[in-house]
């Protein structure tokens, strides 16, 4: 992306307007934008559609496509529209925290360091589903509040020098290295959780989106919806009703529908 256009096409589907400048409180409110309108989905590893981490391919299915994806793909958009518009943005590798405190593979996940024209850094992570719904302050060790929790990104003292966790509700939910990357770093990453049945990727079907009220989740034909807390599921009856589902809760619209593989004996 490196004409104004292109910038602009990104910004109409996020509804969000150019700023002025490349500040903290611009980020904010595009960081909250995109949550509300590109998806946290895996549905083309169900569709047989090729995942490739090339910035063009994956801003092509973003804006003109209206699709989303997973870590990979919309942090790395996100990073080339932040870049156009003025910020230095850095791709950062971590590895997931499961609730049994064991870490995942390298390059698990994707994550941004946003450098502002003030030169304050933000953490921005537009791709781990369910987190803040605003970048947190990269060098602040204390308590962040935001609506998504309560965050905090703390130095590990049994790791590797400089590596952070980032805590949600004091859960650690992934670990960072904080030496900048390059997108086909994270090749490895993102073909192990297209391929491999020790992801939950390939296992399941996932279609999240942030919400003014809270959240809705489609996997497969069960739809769920949190509303300022209260969760309702709804099971939808057929075909159409799942693909009206995708289309007009996700503005995604599928000719055929994902289908989750069965594994292999």
């Amino acid at each position: 992306m490196s004409t104004e256009p292109d910038a602009g096409a990104y910004l109409a589907r996020i509804g969000a307007q150019r700023p002025a400048r490349a500040d903290a409180a611009a980020l904010r409110e595009l960081h909250l934008r995109h949550l509300l309108s590109v998806p946290f989905e895996n549905l083309s590893i169900h569709l047989g559609e090729d995942i490739v981490l090339d910035e063009k391919a994956l801003v092509d299915k973003v804006v003109a496509d209206h699709r989303g994806g997973f870590c990979y793909e919309i942090n790395t958009t996100f990073a080339v529209l932040l870049r156009e518009l003025g910020y230095r943005v850095s791709l950062l590798q971590a590895r997931v925290i499961d609730p049994e405190g064991k870490l995942g593979i390298p390059y698990d996940h994707m994550a941004l360091l946003v450098e502002t024209a003030d030169g304050e850094r933000l953490l921005a992570d537009v791709g781990f589903g369910d987190h803040s719904h605003y970048p947190l302050a990269f060098d602040e060790r204390g308590d962040q509040e935001d609506p998504g929790g309560v965050f905090r990104i703390q130095e590990v003292a049994d790791g590797e020098p400089g590596d952070l966790d980032v805590l949600r509700d004091g859960k650690p939910k992934y670990r960072l290295e904080v030496r900048p990357r390059e997108l086909a770093d994270f090749t490895a990453g993102a073909w192990y959780h297209r391929t491999s049945p020790d992801s939950h990727f390939p296992r399941s079907l996932i279609c999240s989106l942030l919400t003014e009220e809270g959240r809705i989740t489609l996997s497969g034909s069960k739809l769920i919806t949190r509303t300022h807390g209260e969760r309702v599921d709804r099971v939808f009856d057929g075909d159409e009703e799942v693909r009206g589902a995708y289309r007009d809760l996700f503005g995604i619209v599928l000719d055929e529908l994902p289908v989750v593989a069965k594994p292999n004996p």
